[in-house]
């Protein structure tokens, strides 16, 4: 069981977990032992409520797939288990950022004082690189 907040958790049946060989550094450790995990979400089968599902397929993220599957692989550590939450964790951010709605910008006016202040300041520097001509 996974919990994302107060009241929402996805249930254990809605991730499948499959545990991999390793890449990489390990030693003959990585040769022998399947210590990597595979997580697969299926978005639309699962038992999230219908908005988290449609913001989720409307995230654009390289995790998910055109299909709607959330594909994770954790190999960051040695143990299965710390792979295991690793990834699970990873599920959860990736959920919890689909669900945050950035704020619609609102375009605005530079102030008269600004604008005043930029003409000053390219006055002034047009002044400086006119001082550094030849001299007659």
């Amino acid at each position: 069981m996974l919990i994302l907040s107060g009241s929402l958790e996805i249930p254990d049946g809605d991730v499948e977990l499959t545990a991999i060989r390793a890449q990489g550094n390990g030693g003959q450790n990585v040769n022998k032992t399947s210590i990597a995990i595979h997580l697969r979400f299926d978005i639309k089968a699962s038992s999230l409520p219908e908005y988290y599902q449609q913001r989720l397929l409307a995230f654009k993220h390289h995790l998910i797939t055109a299909e709607g599957i959330v594909i994770i692989k954790a190999q960051e550590y040695r143990s299965q288990e710390q792979n295991r939450e690793a990834a699970l964790a990873r599920l959860s951010t990736l959920i919890s950022q689909a669900m945050v709605v950035e704020k619609p910008r609102r375009a605005t006016k530079p102030t008269r004082g600004s604008k005043i202040r930029r003409v000053e300041s390219k006055v002034r520097k047009g002044a400086t690189k006119a001082l550094r001509g030849k001299i007659r």
